[in-house]
């Protein structure tokens, strides 16, 4: 009896470790699971308190699909918060998963909302998307920016010339403010600011004097502000300024300058030219006596061959030569003496 007895008691301690063991499995493994979910249960507390209830398990999954979740769920509350009752889980999960901004996202519509700016859920996932900053383009239609033409990137003047040829330095600020209708496919700052910086150049170009400018400043913006440079672009032009404009360089008077010697420097190679085609010519009339003179030698070899012909044949006899004789020598004896007197009347 007392074995029986001594067994059944070694049964109930053995009974007892095992629940306790058991016990103490079961509580580290709730431990475990409640730090893990911890986190999910705030989340869906805070949800919970805020009057926008998630599933708890809604919460859970978004951390499986690798989804912020704190980021979802504070979006949610604020979006809800603010009215914005369109706006599902699954909408902001949506955005997340294709790279758009959540929280700049919400902040942009709960802005527009309150400016009574019209922004769909739809336009702005679009402009986010598209990688513009939809909270800052709400905030410009709100509170309109001021663009400086020419930036510091492409200069520090917007230089043209008036038609009597005056260059004129000028700068100005563009009032802008953003069209949130064309945001997404519409030019950005730098179209706007070579369209300003081309319609001042055309506006001083067409004035008659540069002191019509410098009179009227504000003829420039009319003419700017007439010729619609803001068509097709993210932004609507409320106002051009100019701020500065200034006189630079007379660059008519410069032009006709380099006319004037380009005008010398063509007149001076004709004149050369004519030069060159007349020594040219010279060298040649030069050649042409050179010949002739050549002929001239040829021929007068000829004669004492004639002469000789002459003396066989019987036509000139001893006397005729000897006359023909004394009639060159007479002849170049008054050639010398004409040339002697002529030297001494000089």
């Amino acid at each position: 009896m007392q074995s029986i007895a001594h067994c059944f008691l070694l049964a109930e301690v053995d009974v007892g470790l095992g629940l306790t063991a058991l016990i103490f499995i079961f509580g580290i493994v709730a431990i475990i699971f409640l730090s893990l979910v911890a986190r999910f249960i705030s989340l869906w507390f805070q949800a919970f308190v805020s009057g926008t209830p998630i599933a708890l398990f809604n919460i859970i999954g978004m951390s499986l699909r690798k989804i912020p979740s704190r980021v979802i769920v504070n979006a949610y509350i604020n979006s809800h918060k603010a009215g914005l009752k369109m706006i599902t889980v699954s909408d902001l999960e949506t955005h997340y998963l294709a790279g758009g901004n959540v929280i700049n996202i919400v902040r942009a519509l709960i802005a527009a909302d309150k400016a009574n700016i019209s922004l769909t859920w739809r336009q702005a996932t679009a402009i986010d998307l598209a990688g513009r900053d939809i909270l800052d383009a709400v905030r410009t239609s709100v509170n309109p920016k001021v663009i400086d033409c020419p930036d510091k990137v492409h200069g520090e003047y917007i230089t043209a010339v008036a038609q009597d040829g005056i260059q004129l330095k000028c700068r100005a600020r563009v009032t802008v403010r953003t069209n949130i209708q064309q945001l997404v496919g519409g030019a950005t700052e730098e179209t706007i600011i070579a369209r300003v910086g081309e319609g001042i150049v055309n506006a001083i170009g067409a004035a008659a004097t540069h002191k019509d400018v410098l009179e009227s400043p504000q003829r420039i913006s009319r003419l700017v502000l007439e010729r619609g440079l803001d068509a097709q672009t993210a932004f609507e032009i409320l106002s051009i300024d100019i701020a500065d404009i200034s006189v630079g360089e007379n660059i008519g008077a410069r032009l006709r300058a380099d006319q004037a010697e380009s005008d010398k420097i063509i007149a001076q190679a004709r004149a050369e030219e004519r030069r060159a085609m007349a020594v040219a010519m010279e060298q040649e009339n030069i050649a042409k006596v050179t010949d002739m003179r050549a002929k001239v030698v040829e021929a007068e070899v000829q004669i004492p061959l004639a002469m000789a012909e002459s003396f066989r044949s019987g036509n000139l006899g001893i006397m005729d030569y000897y006359r023909m004789k004394n009639i060159q020598a007479d002849t170049e004896m008054r050639k010398s003496i004409s040339g002697d007197s002529e030297k001494e009347q000089k």
